[in-house]
């Protein structure tokens, strides 16, 4: 094998495929990027079992093509050597199997790799009914919903974001049992298959920093799901188990709505919240009087601290409610609009923030009793 190839095409494929990498895993070639040089360009691949990156260069003149062959180079050392060499061209030859240089103009790498032979069976099959979306709403949606799952491993499904397509609807859940985040997206088509899967949140993070702007197919299989683009493929297993009914946290009364300016109340949550002794809970208490809304917090050890602020009611409702900080603002981060309309069912009940120009987004927020 040997190709000379451009720094930053090679970088840029490089970046993408080392995120699958892993170094504690058992099987050594996985540690490696599997490079696979053929006549109309070269494949890499990365995995840890858990996901699977291939990105394919296609041939063009920026590409040598000297010697098609297959070779496993440590991620490690490839990335690093490639990010730090300052020429714009770089060659990579492979001799006797495993032996490799790297070299440029001014510098040469030789470096021991790994027989293709061990590299893993990893089959990236396709599934002739496969789901349209595209890239930006897929980004857009695991950005509104991804912080809202769990991290506790004993409850694997809530580690994962739900996703529940029927038709032309795919319905995203994201729950840790005291937040909920949901997005409703039109698909482009309606789907022949109904499916109701979780997928490792982790695992969508890291997708949605390498996808680009094209059309996304979504190919689902009973235990994993294949996410494939123009030059790209992502594949990530499916969390085992049934995702709770989250349609059931949704309350459909109301007592009392309010419409807040977004980027205000974030502000003022978070200058409240400053005095809160528990940085993981960060308790405050939020309390309406009239048109004013007043946001507390107070510690013992630290102090007590107050502010108002005006806001639009429907009724002549007040209410008085706790809850985390932390959870309130990062539900308001996401989204868009300049205002938003929170629904208070009662003290003890689910706060529910919506945009009334994002409809299909709902988050969900639950009280904390103080008493």
């Amino acid at each position: 094998m040997k190709i000379i190839i451009k720094k930053e095409i090679l970088l840029e494929n490089l970046n993408k495929v080392s995120k699958a990498l892993s170094t504690k895993n058992l099987v050594p070639a996985l540690s490696g990027i599997k490079f696979e040089l053929k006549e109309n360009g070269l494949t890499l691949t990365a995995s840890d079992n858990d996901i699977t990156i291939q990105t394919f260069i296609p041939k063009n003149e920026e590409m040598e093509i000297k010697e098609t062959g297959s070779i496993i180079i440590q991620g490690k050392y490839i990335l690093d050597i490639v990010r730090k060499i300052p020429d714009e061209k770089i060659s990579i030859e492979v001799f006797d199997e495993t032996k490799i240089i790297i070299s440029t103009n001014n510098s040469e790498y030789n470096l021991n790799g790994i027989n293709k032979r061990d590299y893993p069976n990893i089959n990236l099959e396709e599934n002739k009914d496969f789901i349209k979306i595209d890239a930006s709403s897929l980004k857009k949606m695991i950005n509104q919903t991804a912080f809202a799952t769990s991290t506790d491993e004993s409850r694997p499904q809530l580690t994962g974001i739900n996703f529940k397509i029927l038709g032309d609807e795919l319905e995203c859940n994201a729950t840790d049992s005291y937040r909920l985040a949901r997005k409703v997206l039109k698909l482009k088509e309606v789907s022949k298959e109904s499916y109701n899967i979780v997928i490792p949140s982790k695992n969508l993070v890291e997708y949605v920093k390498i996808i680009g702007d094209d059309d996304i197919e979504l190919h689902i299989f009973n235990n994993k799901i294949l996410f494939k683009t123009t030059n790209l493929l992502f594949q990530s297993r499916l969390i085992n188990g049934s995702y709770p009914n989250t349609a059931n946290l949704l309350p459909k009364d109301s007592y009392l709505k309010i419409k807040v300016n977004i980027n205000d109340l974030y502000n003022v949550i978070d200058r409240v919240s400053i005095l809160t002794s528990d940085k993981e809970k960060n308790i405050v208490t939020l309390e309406t009087n009239e048109n004013n809304l007043i946001m507390k917090s107070s510690s013992i050890e630290i102090g007590h601290v107050e502010e108002k602020m005006l806001v639009k009611k429907e009724n002549d409702n007040d209410i008085k409610i706790s809850f985390s900080a932390k959870y309130m603002m990062e539900a308001l981060k996401v989204f868009d609009g300049e205002e938003a309309t929170i629904n208070f069912v009662g003290e003890i009940n689910p706060i529910i923030i919506q945009d009334e120009k994002e409809e299909n987004l709902i988050q969900l927020v639950l009280p904390i009793r103080t008493y």
